[in-house]
């Protein structure tokens, strides 16, 4: 019988990076391993990849409570906090962050594996606990000998929404038919006077998982940023 390392995860949870899976690089789809592979800086033969994500309120409220100020607070306190948990809890082994980072990593995908990820009309994904009120933090990779997770068999909450109703609570009808026009979402959000500046209102409107919904001030932050962005780029 194989015997595998303790996965602690107390200290993430305790800070609201309450969300782990561990997988088998090796087992990855070839171009998604490939590009973990790719991403790594060591040569080190990492066996596991550890994907951290957050789910509700928490880490919000432990972010501020850790008064981090910087431009970038959500991820350099995941990467202070995620070094502390590895340093406590996995001090003979070797990791790489690999995300938060400079390389483009296939979250959405991971997600998927780790039944995590079902796609919305407009673009966020959800889950049929934690509604879209949940985030990928961290990727590491590590030389860890954990016992590997199975995937959450879910179905996709929307594939059983009768009333679609964030096609039509999107101002900018950017999710007519049911498809995402990137296009019509951009050109809303750019529009003086728009309500979509710093929120989403089609993914304010979602009900699933409403309880777990983000406070105003982390939506603000969150879709602020994103604006930014918009607002560089296009």
């Amino acid at each position: 019988m194989e015997t595998f390392q303790t996965f602690d995860n107390t200290l993430l949870n305790s800070v609201g990076l309450n969300r782990q899976a561990v997988l088998t690089i090796d087992d990855l789809p070839t171009e998604l391993a490939a590009s973990i592979r790719a991403s790594c800086t060591s040569t080190h033969p990492y066996r596991q990849l550890i994907l951290i994500g957050h789910a509700g309120r928490k880490l919000w409220q432990s972010l501020q409570e850790s008064a981090i100020e910087s431009e970038d607070p959500i991820d350099d306190f995941t990467i202070q906090t995620t070094r502390r948990w590895f340093a406590q809890c996995m001090e003979r082994n070797n990791y790489e962050i690999i995300y938060p980072g400079v390389n483009a990593i296939g979250l959405q995908g991971l997600g998927k594996l780790a039944g995590w990820h079902h796609v919305t009309p407009f673009q966020v994904g959800i889950d049929r606990e934690w509604g879209t009120w949940y985030a990928y933090r961290a990727v590491l990779v590590a030389d860890t000998e954990f016992e590997p997770s199975r995937s959450i068999e879910r179905v996709s909450p929307c594939e059983t929404c009768v009333g679609k109703v964030c096609i039509d609570h999107c101002p900018g009808a950017a999710l007519e038919g049911g498809q995402f026009d990137f296009g019509k979402c951009i050109k809303y959000r750019k529009r003086a006077g728009s309500l979509c500046k710093a929120t989403c209102l089609a993914r304010i409107s979602c009900p699933v998982g409403r309880i777990h919904r983000y406070c105003d001030e982390q939506i603000f932050h969150t879709y602020s940023r994103s604006m930014q962005a918009i607002e560089l780029y296009y």
